[in-house]
């Protein structure tokens, strides 16, 4: 997986967290990455725990679920043939009134599918975050520059790939919306919007396949790190005081912060002035590395 390849190799660089977009504790980029990594491997855990339903089907259902008029021995050589050409084990499904009377599985896979595009908005907003700028904004990363700018600003390059990703985000989201309200529109013992569902789960299963390996070629495998912003946001970051919580206590390291974020200055030469800690053991005690757990 390229977020668990990239992120491996950028634990040494440490940036500014943030939590209601605020500045917070640090945490390294191999971290960020990994919990990317993590939110994908959790929606193909979804996508990969609906299959068998999606596997049952209701061939030789007949009409209305009983079976009227189909040949004996049709059921079992249909879905056979049906593996040996898809490769695919298909299966009788347990209950075909069931399975025609809804499309449950197809509900199930369609929120699986959402979930996923959920994932891939948050992972795309963060990199279009990390990426603005680059004087005003956080400058903390910079995109592939894919197109030579704006259309009417020279120089300007906008974050494209991520913006194609939220947007395709967006069209399965609401895919999503349409097949759940398909799926509770069986009446009795069939489902008449079947084609609507099939339809709609094949464009968001192609357009998030082809949405996440864009995403992982154009932008998380290529991005550069600014490693000067991000040094530059730490040593200002006046939240690094809540190391010193246990020491000096909360509202002690509170009034350092203030007083950092107030005058503009480091963290560390506010602290050094208001505290007799040391300026070797602030530094331990600060250390942006430390500060973000244990060593991968």
């Amino acid at each position: 997986m390229v977020l668990r390849r990239r992120g491996a190799g950028l634990a040494a660089h440490v940036k500014t967290g943030r939590t209601h977009l605020m500045d917070a504790m640090p945490v390294r980029l191999d971290q960020v990455l990994g919990g990317w990594a993590q939110q994908v491997a959790q929606d193909r855990a979804l996508l990969v725990a609906v299959a068998p339903a999606l596997r049952q089907l209701a061939q030789g259902g007949s009409a209305v679920g009983t079976g009227v008029n189909v040949a004996s021995g049709f059921v079992e050589r249909f879905h056979v043939e049906l593996a040996e050409d898809t490769g695919v084990a298909f299966e009788r499904a347990p209950d075909f009134f069931a399975v025609m009377g809804s499309q449950d599985a197809a509900v199930a896979l369609s929120g699986a599918l959402k979930t996923t595009a959920v994932s891939l908005t948050k992972i795309a907003n963060d990199l279009r975050w990390m990426n603005s700028g680059p004087l005003s904004g956080l400058g903390e990363i910079e995109l592939e520059s894919l197109q030579p700018g704006s259309s009417i600003m020279p120089g300007k390059v906008n974050p494209v790939v991520p913006e194609a990703v939220a947007m395709v985000a967006a069209q399965v989201i609401g895919n999503d919306a349409a097949i759940t309200l398909a799926g509770q529109s069986g009446n009795f013992e069939l489902n008449v919007m079947l084609p609507l569902v099939a339809r709609n789960l094949f464009e968001s299963l192609e357009l998030l396949a082809r949405a996440s390996r864009l995403l992982a070629d154009r932008a998380i495998a290529g991005f550069k790190v600014k490693e000067e912003r991000l040094r530059e946001g730490l040593a200002r970051n006046p939240v690094l005081v809540t190391a010193l919580n246990p020491l000096i206590g909360y509202l002690k390291a509170a009034a350092i912060a203030k007083r950092a974020l107030a005058e503009g200055r480091p963290i560390l030469d506010v602290a050094d002035e208001e505290t007799d800690l040391g300026r070797e053991r602030l530094r331990e005690l600060l250390d942006p590395v430390r500060l973000t757990g244990p060593a991968p």
